[in-house]
Formats: structure tokens, C-alpha cells, sequence
């Protein structure tokens, strides 16, 4: 059996690797501030839904062209591109934050730039690694970056949950008083943070693209209806990103936190940084599980039985009046997900040929980044018909993993190839 860390052995993905790992990190501090700073300004579950959603209306909009240019161009020149751009986002945001310059508008206003650089990098990002490891390491080389992912979705939320709570910004009552100018710090710390990654892909060496995957020099539209046709023509590929969108956009209640943590558990900032970070921890120790054995053969069934898991963790969480079993709740969330991720992404890149990598992972990127950050904006409407807050926020998450549930199940009755997918002799 192999060990996904041996991939490590290959020197331009772990240098790329272990950059992003600290971006990563970075990525997580500022976005639980943000969520906080929402909060603070704002108080309310429709503004914290809003969030996601100025983000991923630019990752609609621009995705599928992302993807046209990551496979039409030097993938990792795309990244130096996004990156800066992103870098140079979140630097705004930190010296309007810090000057006590900024607002909800600027905020979302930030976001939205940051999404539309977002909808370029991932393409070329994920396009870019197959490059980098050989085909049979590809499976590890996910396993290594969604453990990444896991561990930077732990430190990042806990250090920032640590960070807020030791600053000004703690609690509601000082965002009338400037009290939100601390924050800045945490933006501070993302920006920096790209700045590893940059120096990272300054440094990569990539290899040639195979001759099938260099592009022709066709017009852009007709790229990106062969990557279209290519997709949906896939049925594994169509059941999984269906699939992905549904569960995501009925459980997307996690931008609904802060509330919880302050109103329903009442922990503070403190206790806010553990929330989030607790899917992240149940995921790290799904990505330790899926990193020493591998997965069952039948893996469709599988997948369909940890989003079933995964809603009904959610109902758990909305139900929840403890914080131990919040966070327990919250972690078994994060264990299923990375299950099911690890099943698809594994799917979706194998299956996919290089030359319409960036195209098939654009269109995913709608379907993976537009159901979690839809599904905020759903849940925080849901909440928000409700006259308490406490009450608002349990209908809305209750709902949504039942229905995810519901999702699950009406797809293992007409799904029959997703239930008959068995995976490669190992993805580990």
C-alpha cells in the first residue's frame, strides 16, 4: 500500500506544496475575520450570507473562462498572476481596516475582487499539479493537498479565534468604537502569507505539457464548449458535481457561526475560532484514515452514504445547545466531507484528459465553490424570517441537512452509475 507523504519525494510539488500550506493558513485567519467583522458591523444572518455570496458570483461569472485560460497558457504564470492579485486584495482590505476605513460595502467590495481572481487561479492551480507528480502519484498528490486544506481549515480558524478574542474586536459593543481596526492584523497576515506562494511558483520548474495537451489556436468559445460538452457528457462527472452543489447548498450554514456562537452557545470569539475550525479538524482525521488505508471498492456507494453523514451531522449541529457537542457535530460534518471529496477529486482528475483539465475544473469550481457559498446566503435568509435569531439559525441548519439527506437518498434510488463506480484499486 502506498503512503501519500512519499509524494513529498518530488521537489516542485513539495515546494509548491508546502507554500500553499502556509497560504492556506493564512487564507483561513482572514476569512474568519471577515465573517466576525461582518458580524460586528452588522448583527445580522442575511450580511454574514451576503459574504459568500459576493464572493462566488464572480467565480460563476468567470470560472469557465478560468479554465479556458489555464489550459490555453503557462499555468503557472496564471498563478503568479491571480496570486498577486489576491495578495495585493487583501492588503486594501488590512490598511482600510487599520485606518478605520472600512465597512460591510468595502468588505464585500474586497471579496468579490478576490472571487473573480479566485475563478482564474483554481483552474490552473488544480490543472497545474498533474504536472508536477507522475500519474500514478497523482491520487497522493490530492490526498497530501486536501490534508493541507484540513490543517490549515484547524490552525488558521483557532489562531484567529485566539487572536480576536485577545484584541478589541472581541465582542459586538466595540465595532461602534473602532474596535474593529484590529482585525487589520489578521488581513495582515493573509497578505503576507501569498506572498511564500509567489516566491514558490518564481522558483517552479514545470515540465512540458504532453503534445495533446498544448491547445490549438481556436477561438476562445469554441474551447470552452468542448470543455462544456466534454463535462456533461460524463455522467460520473455530472452525478458527482450535482451532487456536491446539492449537499453544499442545503448544509451551507457554517457562515451562520458567529450567531451561534455568540446567541446560541455563548462562547465568544474564543469559542468561535474552535467552531470553525472544528469541520476542519474531523476532516484532518478523515485525510490521516484515507492517508494509512484505502478506501473500499465501492466507492459510489460510499460517497452517497458520507453526504448522507454529512446531513445528518448538520441537523445535529443546528439542534445542538452544548458546545462539546457542537463542535463534535461540526467535526463529523468535516470527517464526511473529506471522504466524499477525497472519492470525487480523485474521479474527476483521472477521468479527465491533461488538455481539459483547467475547463472540467472550472466547471466543478462552480459547483463546489456555488453550492457552500449560495447555501450561506440561503441559510442566513432562512434565519433571517425568523423574529429570534436562536430560533432563525436551528430552522435554518435543521433544514438544510434533512434535505441534504433527502438529496442523498434520491440519488442512490436514480443515480445507478454513481452507485456502480468502484474507483481505482487504490486512490491512496
Amino acid at each position: 500500500m502506498s503512503r501519500p507523504y512519499l509524494v513529498l519525494r518530488q521537489p516542485e510539488f513539495r515546494r509548491l506544496w508546502g507554500a500553499q500550506l502556509l497560504s492556506m493558513v493564512g487564507t483561513q485567519v482572514q476569512s474568519t475575520a471577515a465573517h466576525w467583522h461582518i458580524y460586528l458591523l452588522t448583527g445580522s444572518p442575511i450580511a454574514l450570507g451576503a459574504l459568500g455570496l459576493s464572493r462566488v458570483l464572480p467565480i460563476i461569472v468567470f470560472s469557465l473562462a478560468g479554465g479556458v485560460v489555464a489550459d490555453r497558457h503557462d499555468r503557472r504564470k496564471v498563478m503568479l498572476l491571480t496570486q498577486t492579485t489576491m495578495a495585493l486584495c487583501v492588503a486594501l482590505l488590512a490598511a482600510l481596516t487599520l485606518l478605520g476605513r472600512e465597512d460591510a460595502a468595502v468588505i464585500y467590495g474586497v471579496y468579490a475582487l478576490m472571487g473573480s481572481a479566485w475563478a482564474f487561479d483554481n483552474p490552473a492551480r488544480q490543472s497545474l499539479i498533474p504536472r508536477l507528480v507522475p500519474l500514478s502519484d497523482l491520487p497522493s498528490a490530492i490526498t497530501m493537498n486536501l490534508t493541507a486544506g484540513q490543517f490549515a481549515q484547524v490552525a488558521g480558524p483557532a489562531l484567529a479565534g485566539l487572536l480576536i478574542a485577545a484584541s478589541p474586536a472581541a465582542h459586538a459593543s466595540t465595532a461602534s468604537a473602532g474596535g474593529t481596526r484590529s482585525l487589520g492584523w489578521l488581513y495582515a497576515i493573509d497578505a503576507a502569507s501569498f506572498l511564500v506562494v509567489i516566491a514558490a511558483l518564481l522558483r517552479l520548474r514545470t515540465p512540458a505539457p504532453p503534445a495533446a495537451a498544448v491547445p490549438a489556436r481556436e477561438d476562445v468559445w469554441k474551447s470552452l464548449r468542448e470543455g462544456l460538452r466534454f463535462v456533461f457528457r460524463t455522467p460520473l462527472l455530472v452525478w458527482t458535481m450535482g451532487l456536491d452543489f446539492v449537499a453544499t447548498f442545503f448544509s451551507g450554514a457554517l457562515s451562520l457561526l458567529p450567531i451561534v456562537a455568540d446567541r446560541v452557545l455563548g462562547v465568544g470569539a474564543a469559542g468561535y475560532g474552535w467552531l470553525v475550525a472544528a469541520p476542519a479538524a474531523g476532516a484532518f482525521v478523515g485525510s490521516l484514515l484515507t492517508s494509512a488505508r484505502a478506501l473500499p471498492r465501492r466507492q459510489g456507494r460510499l460517497l452517497l452514504a458520507t453526504v448522507a453523514a454529512y446531513g445528518a451531522a448538520t441537523v445535529v449541529y443546528g439542534l445542538s445547545r452544548s458546545f462539546v457537542l457542537t463542535v463534535i457535530a461540526l467535526a463529523g460534518t468535516g470527517f464526511a466531507d473529506l471522504i466524499s471529496t477525497v472519492i470525487r477529486n480523485t474521479l474527476r482528475q483521472t477521468a479527465t484528459p491533461d488538455a481539459l483539465r483547467g475547463r472540467m475544473t472550472s466547471v466543478s469550481a462552480i459547483f463546489f465553490m456555488g453550492g457552500p457559498q449560495l447555501g450561506e446566503m440561503e441559510a442566513g435568509l432562512v434565519a433571517g424570517l425568523f423574529a429570534s435569531q436562536v430560533v432563525g439559525v436551528t430552522a435554518s441548519v435543521v433544514s438544510g441537512g434533512l434535505l441534504t439527506i433527502l438529496a442523498a437518498a434520491w440519488v442512490a434510488v436514480r443515480g445507478r452509475v454513481l452507485i456502480a463506480y468502484e474507483g481505482p484499486a487504490s486512490h491512496t
